[in-house]
C-alpha cells in the first residue's frame, strides 16, 4: 500500500497553479481538463436529476452495483471548481469497488455562492435521497477534499436537527480546518502540490469574510459526539496532514469509531489520480471494502 512519492507526477501536479484572477468559468474548465486527464478511463452510466431548480444530482452506475446501496458523493475542487463531469472516472472506480450506486452532487460553488451554501446543498441532497426511496441506513456519504468537509457538515446538520444518520461516512483528504494551522503546512511543502498561498486563497474565496472557526467551515472545531463510523484517509505528505490527524483524534476522543489510515509518501487528493498513481486505486479499493463491510453488518 505504501510507496515513495512519485516525484515526477508530483511535479506535473505542481505545475497546475490556478490563477485566482481568471473568470470562474475559465478556472473551472481548466480544472476539469487537467484533472480528468489523470483519472480512470472507465465511465459509469449517468442519469442527471434535479434536486431543486439550482441543484443537480447525477446517478452514476456500473454493472454489478447493488441497487439499495447508495454512496452520496461530494466532489473535490476547493469549494470553487469541480463537478460530477470531471470526477466520472473516480465515480466509476468507487462504484465498482463498493458495488454500489453513486449519487454525485453538483453543489453550488464559490465565489458566486460562498459559505455556507455548499453545506446547505449537502443536506438538501441527503433529504432528496431519503424522500426518493433511499433509506438513511442504506446511504454512505463520501467526500474528496472539500467534499470531505461537506460530508462532515452533513453529519453535523443531521445530528443537530435530530434526523436519521447514515451508518457510516468516508472522508478522503478532507479539509477540516480552514485556519490551516498545522505544522505540516510548512513541513510538507516539498511533498505536496498544494501551497500555503493556495490554501489561503481557498479560505478567502470560500468564506467571503465568515469566521474560519465556524464548525461548518472547520469541522475540527465541532462537537463530534453522536457521529456514525468514520473512515478517513490522509497522505503523510499532505500540507493538511496535521489538521486531519487532529480531527481523527478528536473524533476518537468523542467516542466515534474512526478508522484513520495514513498513507506514507502520498500527497493531497492522490486517490483521484488512478491512471498515474497505483496507491490511488488501492485507496479506492479500501474505501469500497469499508462500504461493503458496513452494508454487510
Amino acid at each position: 500500500m505504501i510507496r515513495e512519492t512519485p516525484q515526477e507526477f508530483l511535479d506535473i501536479l505542481k505545475s497546475y497553479v490556478p490563477d485566482t484572477n481568471k473568470p470562474a468559468g475559465v478556472a473551472r474548465q481548466e480544472f476539469s481538463e487537467f484533472f480528468t486527464e489523470f483519472q480512470s478511463d472507465e465511465r459509469p452510466a449517468v442519469e442527471p436529476v434535479a434536486i431543486r431548480d439550482d441543484l443537480r444530482g447525477v446517478w452514476c452506475s456500473v454493472p454489478g452495483a447493488v441497487p439499495d446501496r447508495t454512496l452520496l458523493f461530494f466532489h473535490g475542487g476547493f469549494f470553487s471548481v469541480g463537478s460530477t463531469a470531471d470526477h466520472l472516472g473516480f465515480c466509476a472506480e468507487l462504484a465498482r469497488a463498493a458495488q454500489a450506486r453513486v449519487f454525485s452532487v453538483d453543489y453550488r460553488l464559490a465565489p458566486e455562492h460562498p459559505f455556507p451554501a455548499q453545506a446547505e446543498d449537502a443536506l438538501a441532497a441527503y433529504r432528496f435521497l431519503a424522500r426518493h426511496g433511499c433509506p438513511p441506513h442504506r446511504i454512505i456519504p463520501v467526500g474528496l477534499s472539500s467534499g470531505g468537509t461537506l460530508v462532515l457538515d452533513l453529519l453535523l446538520s443531521l445530528r443537530d436537527q435530530h434526523l436519521l444518520m447514515p451508518p457510516a461516512a468516508i472522508c478522503m483528504s478532507p479539509m477540516v480546518d480552514l485556519s490551516f494551522g498545522g505544522d505540516s503546512v510548512t513541513r510538507n511543502q516539498a511533498s505536496d502540490w498544494l501551497t500555503a498561498a493556495r490554501l489561503a486563497a481557498i479560505r478567502t474565496q470560500y468564506l467571503a469574510g465568515s469566521d474560519p472557526g465556524d464548525p461548518r467551515a472547520s469541522p475540527v472545531h465541532a462537537n463530534l459526539s453522536g457521529f456514525p463510523r468514520l473512515y478517513i484517509q490522509a497522505g503523510f505528505g499532505e500540507l493538511m496532514f496535521d489538521d486531519i490527524s487532529a480531527f481523527a483524534k478528536k473524533a476518537t476522543w468523542a467516542g466515534v469509531q474512526a478508522r484513520f489510515e495514513i498513507w506514507e509518501g502520498m500527497f493531497h487528493l492522490w486517490q483521484i489520480f488512478g491512471k498515474q498513481v497505483p496507491e490511488a486505486r488501492d485507496a479506492v479499493a479500501r474505501a469500497g471494502t469499508f462500504v461493503r463491510e458496513t452494508f454487510g453488518r
